[in-house]
């Protein structure tokens, strides 16, 4: 419960972690050997070729990408699919920091300015907000629950009575498109 206890503190404090130690001698033997590496050792990694580090962050960085999801994000929803390429393509041709802040929403210029560039991300909440998604809903015949027309192929229009589902609050930003949803649902029914 101690060396544990000590691992959390020590993570929050900038420290070594000791994984499994069973007295505080081990704590000497870890500062003496980060002491000794960080004095003798460092000037010999100076000579490491550029190569050789590319090759250790290539072999790092190989297990962070996930083909699997994001093949998985492309059929959820391509819009996030598009968004997770401008995020990895912006980090990997751009910087860390530029490449994440084209996806979060703002371009970083340097460590004080901050540019107001709007980002993928905000433009997609902006075309969630003012266009969302509307369904024409069915009843589905023996039940009281009411499904997506174009989803449910059991699920029937009640004759006389139109159903729109707005999956999003009514405001300002998205009447006019709203109007021109039912108008046009309406008129195709």
């Amino acid at each position: 419960m101690a060396i544990g206890l000590m691992n959390v503190i020590g993570s929050a404090t900038s420290c070594c972690v000791t994984a499994g130690a069973k007295t505080s001698v081990s704590n000497i033997i870890m500062s003496v050997t980060v002491m000794v590496t960080l004095l003798f050792l460092m000037p010999v990694f100076q000579y490491t070729p550029n190569v050789v580090l590319g090759a250790i962050i290539v072999t790092a960085v190989n297990g962070l990408i996930d083909i699997a999801a994001a093949c998985q994000i492309w059929k959820i929803d391509k819009f996030d699919f598009v968004v997770m390429l401008c995020a990895f393509f912006g980090v990997i041709l751009v910087s860390v920091q530029d490449g994440l802040a084209i996806v979060v929403g703002f371009q970083v210029l340097d460590n004080d300015a901050v540019d107001g560039q709007v980002g993928i991300s905000i433009f997609k909440i902006l075309l969630q907000v003012t266009r969302p998604k509307t369904l024409v809903l069915g009843n589905i015949p023996g039940t009281d629950i009411f499904r997506n027309l174009h989803h449910y192929k059991e699920a029937m229009r009640i004759p006389g009575v139109f159903i729109l589902s707005i999956e999003a609050p009514i405001n300002f930003a998205n009447t006019t498109y709203l109007k021109e949803r039912l108008f046009s649902a309406l008129s195709s029914s």
